[in-house]
């Protein structure tokens, strides 16, 4: 049997059990009130928890009555006379025009694009959510809401739980994160009826093959794992593809809710 040391400190920090060399020379209390001393505890990663929770509830809080909305992806290195642009701000419009919010990571290039074309419509809601970057990006013009985000991984929350689909266009690795990341959450149900549309055949088709023969070809996804991603040139079929698929979902809640009054009416 090992005895502790009867003379060992010990402090009860929270739920934490702190002893010997681990307790602090101060308590939280003291450094709280302290007058001067070091500001790396605004580093320190319970800080950061707390910080993390105040972004996923200004997130929430700030996008909680949006409109259906549909998220768009692109480079943000893509130029205002470029043909990718062109199609961003076509998109964006037909976007709204069809009643959905356009949300974008709020920057340049695509997302300008798309934010723009949303803001072309009366009434339409333009959304831009931010990321902190080591280097300057500001929010662009044509945002109506715009939210700055530390963390990729809450951002991403916001694009997923607010959106009734993506739509990527051109881009690079910003956008196959998003991309990829989207597959893998309707693939493993964390989300469903959650349509992925790729526009431009040119860009996108050698990613489709490479899909198809590296990752299908030697067995590493299903067969049906490809009906996932929609591959088009054309942005009303685009829209058409989640308008189709938002409608569906909205058939599909309806029906679980009649289904869950039905059973609580019968008869026990």
């Amino acid at each position: 049997m090992i005895r502790m040391e009867q003379n060992r400190r010990e402090r009860r920090q929270g739920q934490a059990v702190v002893r010997g060399s681990l307790v602090p020379s101060s308590t939280h209390d003291q450094r709280l009130l302290a007058r001067q001393g070091s500001s790396d505890w605004v580093h320190m990663d319970p800080w950061r928890v707390m910080r993390i929770q105040a972004e996923f509830v200004e997130g929430f809080g700030q996008l909680a009555e949006l409109p259906p909305a549909v998220t768009v992806f692109g480079s943000a290195r893509t130029p205002g006379d470029s043909p990718d642009y062109v199609m961003g701000r076509a998109l964006g419009q037909a976007l709204a025009e069809a009643g959905y919010a356009v949300i974008t990571g709020g920057g340049p290039g695509v997302m300008e694009a798309a934010n723009r074309g949303a803001r072309d419509v009366e009434g339409a809601i333009s959304v831009g959510l931010g990321i902190e970057l080591p280097f300057e990006q500001r929010m662009n013009d044509f945002v109506d809401l715009g939210i700055e985000f530390r963390y990729f991984f809450v951002r991403k929350t916001m694009f997923v739980k607010y959106s009734c689909g993506f739509i990527a266009l051109p881009g690079g690795f910003g956008t196959l994160d998003e991309l990829f990341e989207a597959l893998t959450l309707v693939q493993t149900h964390k989300v469903t009826s959650f349509p992925v549309v790729l526009v431009g055949s040119d860009f996108w088709g050698g990613l489709l093959d490479w899909i198809k023969s590296s990752l299908l070809g030697t067995g590493k996804i299903a067969s049906h794992d490809l009906d996932l991603i929609t591959v088009t040139d054309d942005i009303d079929d685009a829209v058409r593809i989640i308008v189709e698929s938002d409608r569906a979902r909205s058939r599909q809640r309806q029906e679980e809710i009649e289904a869950a009054a039905g059973h609580t009416a019968e008869p026990q």
